[in-house]
This record gives C-alpha cells, structure tokens and sequence, in this order.
C-alpha cells in the first residue's frame, strides 16, 4: 500500500500544495497512492496516538510507502519525530518526503538515520531517568517519604515519568523487550507498570 500523509492547518491551498506534490512524487517513483491520511487542525507537538497518524502507524505492513510533503509534518519534537521514524524503518516501510528529498529505506543513508535514531532513543531514556531521579530528590528534600509504608503498597516506581514514552512505543508497536532495555527494567516490571496504569488502552 502507498499512503500519502497530510497534516494541515485550517488553510485548504495548503492541503492541496501538499497533495499535488506527493502526488508528483508518486508518478516521478511510478507509484499510485492507495490512501491518503490526513490530520486537520491538529498540531504536530500531540503524540501520534492522539493523531490519525497513529492509525497509520498501527496498520503499516512491511514494504508499505508513506509519501510526506516534509519530515516535520510527522511530527516537530525532535524525540518525538526519531521515535515515528525509527518504527517505520524497523516496520520495513518506506518513507519518502517532498521537499527534504529524504528517502528512508534500506540504503545507507538510512541506515546512518537509523543509528542517529536508536542514539536520540537512548538519550532520551536517559533524560526521563534523570528527571524521575531529580523528582524523587526534590519529594526526599520536601520531608516526603519515598518507599513502601509498611504493611501498604509501594506508591512510587521507578518508571514513574515513563508512561507517555511506554504508550508511545506500545503504540508504534515496540516490543516490550526492547521498551524494557530502554528502561534498563525487567519484563515483569515493565508488564506491572504497564498494567497498573493501564497503558495498553
């Protein structure tokens, strides 16, 4: 399938500059868009679940094409965008864009993306640690007690800060092994954390 995406703010001229030129692009690669998907209205900084680009995202086969007028209208966060991307590309899906002139597929140029994506992950990993490491330091220094009471349940976890990450990658169809070594956690907890919050909705 080829899919021609299209976020588009309240201005039709530029929901039709954008499909005239990922129609162009199609014919130029000899292809035929199958389904355009489109996003009206809604900003590009939303996570991709709260977008119809999440839809695509959960229905892409590998060898399926999606044609873009640019790489930002998948998504402006800098993270975010090497997320969407890094899940097209371990999909087996083909992303071309218009007026980037990328071409995301098995060349080597896409390989080198794909290791710039995988190190964007990690950093980011390492930011949502650090930043629940600093939470818990701030709660300690305010006389907040940080541990299980006894005989209760434990109220923090140490993926507390995690969850808009672990709903992304769930949705964009990440496995859990790998969220897990993400997170430097365990599948078990992982699956705790996923169920007591009721992420997999």
């Amino acid at each position: 399938m080829v899919y021609g995406y299209i976020r588009i703010s309240t201005d039709k001229q530029d929901c039709d500059n954008q499909k005239l030129g990922i129609e162009a692009k199609a014919n130029a690669l000899g292809l035929h868009i199958d389904k355009y998907i489109e996003d009206d209205g809604i900003s590009d900084t939303k996570e991709p679940e709260k977008r119809a680009l999440g839809k695509l995202l959960s229905i892409l086969q590998p060898d399926d094409i999606v044609i873009v007028s640019e790489i930002s209208r998948l998504g402006r966060k800098l993270f975010m965008l090497f997320r969407i991307l890094e899940n097209l590309l371990n999909k087996g899906v083909k992303v071309y864009s218009v007026k980037d002139g990328y071409t995301l597929d098995n060349s080597i140029q896409s390989k080198v993306l794909a290791f710039a994506f995988g190190m964007a992950a990690e950093i980011e990993r390492d930011m949502i640690i650090q930043r629940t490491k600093e939470a818990l330091e701030v709660k300690k220094a305010n006389g907040i007690h940080i541990g299980r009471p006894k005989g209760g349940r434990n109220r923090f976890h140490k993926l507390d800060g995690t969850e808009n990450f672990i709903k992304s990658a769930l949705l964009n169809k990440n496995t859990k092994v790998d969220i897990a070594k993400r997170l430097g956690t365990t599948i078990p907890t992982l699956n705790k954390f996923i169920r007591d919050n009721n992420l997999n909705k």
